[in-house]
């Protein structure tokens, strides 16, 4: 195993994708500094460190060849099992889950680091299961690929941690149509998606309210049907199950073109809102810098979906290929699902915003993805 950078290969660094991240941690650390005022001072200090150790992993990330990265991808994806079956022996378990190590003052979220393993293990498992004679695949060979999938969503889904395992579950569906279907098994996804919006009819919209039988809700943990059922009717009950999506909104909103400007938001400062350096850090943004800014950071998170699908377009090997899409399609879920709910589109998930968000597993995670990718473009001239 050779490890480290060829001359060469700094040639075909992605300047533009680094650029983009460099950016956004920088914003997000600045941002930061005013969510976390009142609160613990030294928060961005802190995530300033997060992000140093980030950009350690991404550099040791790029040291490796991601050949050997391949070959090592089984190890990987079972450690990252192990760490989650783990966590209900030895886990920390705060605000109702149990999902995170705690070492000293560290805290540890396995399942961050699972989602790079999953897209590791797809990515091998569509790169060694090519048939040039059947190309796309039927719901028989796709039975493995979602066993892969399952296992670790099922372990994410009952500490509980539903946005987690939402994100794993977009970046499998992301994975599994870029590598093509048969053209009866998307009539069955379409069929089964109709039955998913029929129970969620029956279950949240059809007269009755919450006394009528139910085919789904009832086995739901509570705050997450309340999630749901606020998501569906934004207007009930905004002191209660609804508060932290109507003062979201209200953050948002009262940001207006340019914003109040920075830690002078008053949302912010008095703390109406909920978890404002992690799940709302985006509400934080938009009532400081307004909406202009938010196009702005929006435009910045393109540019790495963009720079990030160029390295994918130009990898030479299936494996390279696999990887770069599904890191693309993890970081895209991820921003489109933080964002869709802080503005009231979808419901909230607890989900944090990659970079800008407050914690250190969320960001070496994605630090991780990137270096991944600037990896394979790096090394992208010798398969």
């Amino acid at each position: 195993m050779k490890i480290g950078i060829e001359k060469r290969m700094l040639l075909h660094l992605p300047w533009g994708l680094l650029s983009a991240v460099v950016a956004i941690c920088a914003l997000g650390v600045w941002n930061l500094a005013s969510a976390a005022r009142s609160m613990h001072q030294s928060m961005w200090l802190t995530q300033s460190a997060y992000m140093g150790v980030g950009f350690a992993a991404l550099a040791t990330t790029c040291l490796f060849s991601y050949r050997w990265v391949q070959k090592a991808t089984p190890a990987i994806y079972v450690l990252n099992i192990l760490a989650l079956v783990a966590l209900h022996f030895i886990g920390h378990k705060a605000k109702g889950a149990e999902s995170w190590f705690a070492i000293g003052p560290l805290r540890i979220q396995p399942a961050e680091f699972m989602k790079i393993g999953m897209v590791l293990m797809l990515a091998k498992f569509y790169n060694d299961d090519y048939r040039s004679s059947e190309s796309n695949y039927s719901l028989i060979r796709l039975i493995r690929p979602t066993l892969l999938f399952a296992v670790p969503t099922v372990l994410v889904l009952i500490q509980p941690d539903l946005g987690t395992a939402m994100m794993m579950i977009f970046t499998w569906v992301t994975m599994v149509l870029f590598a093509g279907i048969q053209r009866w098994v998307v009539i069955v996804v379409a069929v089964l998606s109709l039955v998913g919006g029929v129970v969620l009819w029956h279950d949240y919209i059809r007269e009755g309210g919450e006394n009528h039988a139910t085919w789904f809700r009832h086995h739901l943990k509570r705050h997450q049907d309340l999630r749901i059922s606020g998501w569906l009717n934004p207007e009930t009950d905004t002191k209660g199950s609804n508060y932290h999506a109507a003062q979201s909104k209200i953050a948002v909103g009262s940001g207006g073109l340019t914003g109040k400007g920075w830690k002078k938001g008053t949302q912010t400062g008095l703390f109406f809102l909920p978890e404002q350096h992690t799940d709302f850090i985006f509400s934080v943004w938009a009532e400081e810098h307004g909406f202009i800014a938010c196009v702005g950071l929006l435009m910045l998170y393109g540019m790495v979906f963009l720079f990030a699908l160029e390295v994918a377009f130009q990898t030479r090997d299936r494996f390279g290929v696999f990887v770069a899409v599904g890191v693309t399609a993890m970081i895209f879920w991820q921003v489109f699902e933080n964002v869709g709910m802080v503005i009231g589109l979808l419901p909230v998930t607890g989900i944090t915003l990659p970079l800008m968000s407050y914690g250190g597993s969320s960001v070496v995670s994605v630090m991780i993805g990137v270096g991944l990718l600037v990896n394979i473009s790096m090394r992208r001239h010798v398969f």
